[in-house]
């Protein structure tokens, strides 16, 4: 390697350094007003808010049938359901402002958003 490619790479990590200087360094030090919640609805209807900080667990029996969600260290997942093809079990965990995981067959919608009942869009 020469004296170029050294100069090089030392603009790509000087850029890179810029980057998150800007975009993520900010974040650490701003107190969260509204910390994240997980808004659960049926059918349209409000079923509960949960403090996605708290540990829980969260037993979801209604008419179209039963849903588990689990709120575990900052993230929250469908973990047992009745439906056809559970497919909101293999959703994922979900943690971040906006972000769902819906069950069609139960009508569930299980959703992050900032503690002012704000979506993504605030």
């Amino acid at each position: 390697m020469n004296r170029r490619d050294w100069i090089l790479i030392g603009a790509i990590l000087a850029l890179a350094a810029v980057l998150a200087a800007i975009f993520y360094i900010p974040k650490l030090f701003v107190p969260e007003d509204n910390p994240a919640v997980v808004t659960v609805t049926i059918d349209t209807e409000l079923y509960g808010v949960y403090a996605l900080s708290e540990d829980r667990e969260v037993d979801i029996d209604t008419k179209y049938g039963h849903n588990h969600l689990s709120i575990r260290d900052g993230f929250a997942q469908v973990t047992e359901a009745d439906c056809p093809d559970g497919l909101c079990m293999h959703q994922g965990r979900i943690s971040q402002n906006g972000e769902m995981n819906v069950c069609l067959p139960h009508l569930l919608i299980v959703e992050v958003t900032s503690g002012d009942g704000n979506g993504p869009d605030k």
